[in-house]
């Protein structure tokens, strides 16, 4: 993490964590009492997203740290849970929306573990279904792994319990702590990939689509349990051949077998991102495709474009891989008939589609 400026709540300063963050960062830092000081210093800058990206703000969390996932009814929801860790990013993604989300964006981190920990056994104390808990978000789960400890701790605390998956999602390669866990299977690796060509060109900062295979390559033979997301697909001419070079290369790193699921969904933006990332990515043309307008209000592909990415998506994985869970994000049920054959409620719904191959992968007990 490349900071340039650290702020710390006056109220949590003295924390265990806040302590052991403040001497791995090994940097100068400005206590404040509240928020609004940070909101000024980013908010006064020309540039305040790429200011938010160098500041860092480690506070208190004072709402839930578990959080229903922010779907929409428009469309199929596959029932995650976030586990809200922090917000924003210090890598630079054109289509992030992250970037129009917060007003202003603020990199923070949430240092009150001790009522995470109470949270999390009051979850799993009170559980008796599956549940899919993810800290990707509203940020990357790993960014904050060499100033943390969180994943220490996160973890071996999944993996005393047997209702519920803890899904790491990641840009980046900064897994080497994690050989060193006990994490029982209760916790998927997973990866956000796109072609060379849009992380070159549209994923500043992050690891390349190489080094993020074989990292996943690495965490597999550590005995994680994988998972990758295809979130957003760009179109662009060429695209095809590039998309399908990658679902082949995820095969020559990882095992099918181990592989708890992948999910491919198109890019879609509200419409106040189209002119941040014309102002911050001036080169970037991905804001200017086939679009209408979905049901949820963001700018969407066409849907017959959808539909056809997705088949061809779909039968790449599948002709390797035919057992792999693959699925849709934020799609209705024309998508997925026409895409993949069937929709989710023939088979009892996503979330119970996607419960099972946790199930199965990740040693997870069903319950009724």
């Amino acid at each position: 993490m490349q900071t340039l400026k650290l702020f710390i709540d006056e109220n949590i300063s003295d924390s265990r964590v806040v302590v052991s963050m403040r001497s791995r960062l090994n940097m100068p830092y400005e206590l404040v009492n509240g928020s609004g000081v940070v909101f000024d210093y980013i908010s006064s800058s020309a540039n305040p997203i790429q200011r938010a990206k160098e500041t860092l703000y480690i506070t208190r969390n004072r709402g839930a740290f578990i959080r229903e996932c922010p779907g929409t009814c428009f469309y199929t929801c596959c029932g995650y849970k976030i586990l809200h860790i922090g917000t924003f990013c210090n890598m630079d993604c054109s289509y992030c929306i992250l970037q129009s989300y917060f007003h202003p964006p603020v990199m923070q981190f949430f240092a009150n573990h001790d009522d995470l920990i109470d949270e999390l056994d009051t979850f799993f104390n009170k559980q008796n279904t599956i549940s899919r808990i993810g800290t990707g978000e509203f940020t990357d789960s790993m960014i904050w792994e060499r100033w943390t400890g969180l994943s220490a701790m996160l973890i071996p605390k999944f993996a005393g319990q047997s209702n519920a998956v803890l899904e790491l999602k990641t840009k980046t390669t900064d897994i080497e702590l994690l050989k060193s866990y006990r994490h029982n299977r209760k916790t998927i690796m997973s990866w956000s990939l796109n072609t060379e060509r849009i992380i070159r060109e549209e994923e500043r900062h992050t690891s390349t689509l190489t080094a993020r295979l074989k990292a996943a390559a690495r965490c597999e033979a550590w005995g994680y349990p994988v998972a990758f997301h295809f979130d957003p697909v760009i179109i662009y001419e060429g695209c095809e051949e590039d998309y399908k070079r990658v679902v082949q290369s995820i095969f020559s790193y990882v095992s099918s077998d181990n592989i708890v699921w992948i999910s491919i969904g198109t890019f879609r933006f509200i419409p106040s991102l189209k002119a941040i990332i014309r102002n911050r990515f001036p080169d970037s043309k991905i804001a200017y495709g086939e679009f209408v307008a979905g049901l949820d209000g963001k700018m969407r592909y066409f849907k017959p474009l959808r539909i056809g990415f997705y088949q061809k998506m779909v039968a790449w994985i599948k002709e390797i891989a035919p057992d792999v869970l693959v699925y849709f994000c934020m799609e209705d049920d024309e998508v997925w008939e026409k895409s993949a054959g069937f929709v989710p409620k023939d088979r009892g719904g996503l979330a119970a589609m996607l419960d099972e191959s946790a199930v199965l992968h990740c040693g997870l007990k069903m319950t009724s």
